[in-house]
């Protein structure tokens, strides 16, 4: 048996569970009706069906090196007629199969932007909570699961750099070594969607906690001076849906 198989899957039995509990507590303060925080839980609940497959096959949760593991995750809810009680199980289906996507579809209704917004907000809340806590407490004996690989080597890379300076997440494709890995999380921010989303971040320190583990440099420095005006921002400014269903007018 490989000898990771049971550390990595009750990781992403445990991420599951609070995704679960970051969803309901965003669309809470959204004011959303029980009937779609019913929907979000189900949504958060399976968001991560395919990755349990996935490293059964593959031994690894990066997607470029195996399989896109939210379409997975579809074909197996489909396959077992999971959802087929549900009325709104091609809206489910539709959220899980894009949350993992770098942009949405533009052909999306409103309420599906809403609940793919809704849970990529949860899944980052808990995913930086989850990278985190490892940086932390990371032993001599690396998780190259949750590292995808990357050598430890010093620095960041220009084009990471150029990605996080300029407002935009960074492309996979610039990732040199895990420093960059570690910025890359630090984008995630350019993609969340909802003020008390950005409260949480802030409320909980994820920004500092990264930039702790990171070798102190200029550049990097000025990066996160960038995302702290952001968050301050974003954190600060009221919840406005339309911004939610159409990111572009921000």
């Amino acid at each position: 048996k490989h000898p990771d198989l049971y550390t990595n899957t009750l990781l992403k039995e445990k991420h599951t569970y609070r995704v679960c509990r970051e969803i309901q507590a965003l669309g809470r303060s959204l004011g959303l009706t029980e009937r779609d925080l019913c929907i979000a839980e189900v949504m958060a609940l399976f968001h991560d069906i395919g990755r349990f497959e996935q490293y059964a096959r593959y031994k690894t949760f990066m997607d470029s090196a195996s399989i896109n593991h939210a379409e997975l995750g579809v074909a197996i809810l489909k396959k077992k007629c999971v959802l087929h009680q549900f009325e709104e199980e091609d809206l489910i289906l539709r959220c899980i199969a894009c949350h993992n996507r770098a942009a949405l579809p533009d052909n999306e209704t409103e309420e599906g932007l809403i609940f793919s917004r809704l849970l990529r907000d949860a899944d980052k809340l808990d995913i930086w909570r989850v990278v985190i806590d490892y940086y932390n407490d990371r032993s001599e004996k690396r998780n190259n699961v949750i590292e995808l690989g990357l050598p430890d080597t010093p620095g960041i890379s220009d084009k990471v750099y150029d990605d996080l300076i300029s407002g935009r997440i960074v492309q996979t494709r610039h990732l040199k070594n895990l420093n960059d890995f570690k910025m890359l999380q630090v984008g995630w921010i350019y993609d969340l969607n909802f003020a008390s989303s950005f409260q949480s971040v802030k409320k909980r320190g994820y920004m500092e906690s990264i930039h702790d583990v990171l070798p102190q440099s200029k550049k990097i420095n000025m990066i996160f001076d960038r995302i702290k005006a952001y968050l301050d921002e974003r954190s600060s400014s009221p919840e406005d849906m339309r911004d939610i269903i159409d990111p572009v007018r921000r």
